[in-house]
């Protein structure tokens, strides 16, 4: 059980990092170390499915250049692959005069990041794309998809598996530490990890990079980095459109963003089988991986209730965030926001659905830490660790651009 690097969690940043990684050093030990009994499970189980094309992202940062990248080398990949997917476009649309002049404003950000085929449209135009569809004009996105994540993720774990990586799953990294003088050298003489897990189990490796997700902040405190930023949990719950009344979707279907507010608002996505997800909301999750309304973990609440981040948030956004919460527990409410956009939906249309949960990293001021964060830390355990600090959507897009990055990172930082 001794490794030249291992991967703390088997997330599709994760494994697209992993693989990435062997198959650029063939020669060296990993491994991906993963809490649960199957990989995916979390975020990237939970997700929209959405391949993200880059409009929104400030240009020339980290995640509008690796969304672009990642989009193109993700239907690349499942082109390779074999994996199916849609292309079935996205329209932004804006139902209001106000949101007219922000809608032009993303296309103008859209063209500066180099998505491909934008353009503004009108009223005539939307219907013929989305007939149920109502709108004064929409920003047209055709080479935005859809994807099932968990498939990719999956297939990244058996590319790495077969260019002879190797996964553990149920393994829970509790502790990081150097490892003793008596057991902490390898072959050729380089002092490694002893991570520990709840297990009572304990591998050696030379080098960690951890892509941890919702317990990326945990983590990265263990090895001694700044607790900065926290993560804080959002869980986003979704309706669907009954199978009978999916053919109203054709694409997705997204509102204007409202920069005064921290999240995209209410939109339609369709799934690659064949239903429509309606949301999702954004509410404070009162347990990290809770997918459920009464899920509650004692100490993740606590630590999000006791961080003066999240009290900063919620003071300069308190009647947006009292707004969501009225709408998780209102089904009229969220109908009522659907049906801006389609005025044919119902009540009676929609049914309650899944669930997900945001790994929302938050500074001290209380400001969504927007961009990709990559740690290290320092003295003996620091300077043998990478953490990916905050990999926000469009992550699972990005993912095997961010990969390429990390990739780098870690041959620049440990010189492999």
């Amino acid at each position: 059980s001794t490794f030249d690097v291992a991967v703390v969690g088997a997330g599709i940043v994760g494994l697209a990092s992993a693989r990435e990684l062997v198959r650029r050093h063939p020669s060296l030990a990993f491994a991906v170390l993963e809490k649960e009994k199957e990989l995916a499970h979390h975020q990237s189980g939970h997700n929209s499915g959405v391949i993200h094309s880059g409009i929104y992202y400030k240009p020339g940062s980290l995640k509008a250049k690796l969304c672009v990248q990642g989009a193109a080398l993700c239907y690349e990949y499942c082109d390779q692959k074999g994996i199916p997917y849609k292309q079935c476009g996205k329209l932004i649309v804006a139902v209001e005069q106000d949101e007219i002049p922000r809608l032009k404003a993303l296309y103008e950000r859209g063209l500066q990041n180099n998505v491909r085929g934008l353009k503004l449209i009108g009223a005539k135009e939307i219907q013929a794309k989305e007939p149920f569809c109502r709108g004064l004009m929409a920003l047209d996105s055709p080479y935005t998809g859809i994807v099932n994540y968990k498939q990719v993720a999956q297939s990244y774990a058996e590319d790495f598996q077969e260019a002879g990586g190797t996964i553990l799953t149920d393994f829970e990294v509790t502790n990081m530490e150097m490892a003793k003088e008596s057991s902490s050298e390898n072959e050729d003489g380089k002092a490694v990890f002893c991570p520990s897990f709840t297990t009572g189990e304990e591998i050696y490796c030379r080098h960690i990079v951890t892509c941890a997700g919702l317990y990326s902040d945990r983590l990265s405190e263990i090895s001694g980095c700044s607790p900065e930023p926290r993560i804080v949990p959002f869980r986003g719950d979704y309706l669907v459109l009954k199978p009978e009344k999916c053919y109203m979707v054709k694409g997705n279907i997204y509102p204007v963003p409202n920069p005064r507010f921290p999240f995209l608002g209410f939109h339609f996505t369709p799934r690659m089988d064949g239903s429509v997800w309606l949301g999702p909301n954004a509410v404070l999750a009162f347990k990290r991986e809770g997918y459920k309304l009464f899920d509650f973990s004692t100490g993740d609440f606590f630590d999000a209730v006791t961080y003066s981040g999240l009290w900063k948030l919620v003071l300069r956004n308190l009647s947006y965030g009292l707004s969501e919460i009225y709408r998780a527990c209102f089904l009229s409410a969220q109908v009522k926001q659907l049906q801006k956009f389609i005025p044919e939906v119902t009540i009676n249309d929609v049914l309650r659905g899944p669930s997900g949960v945001r790994a929302q990293a938050l500074d001290s001021d209380g400001n969504l830490v927007d961009d990709f964060v990559f740690d290290g830390g320092s003295g003996d355990i620091g300077s043998r660790i990478l953490h990916v600090r905050n990999a926000p959507s469009p992550a699972a897009t990005s993912s095997l651009a961010i990969a390429k990055m990390i990739a780098d990172e870690v041959k620049r930082r440990f010189e492999l």
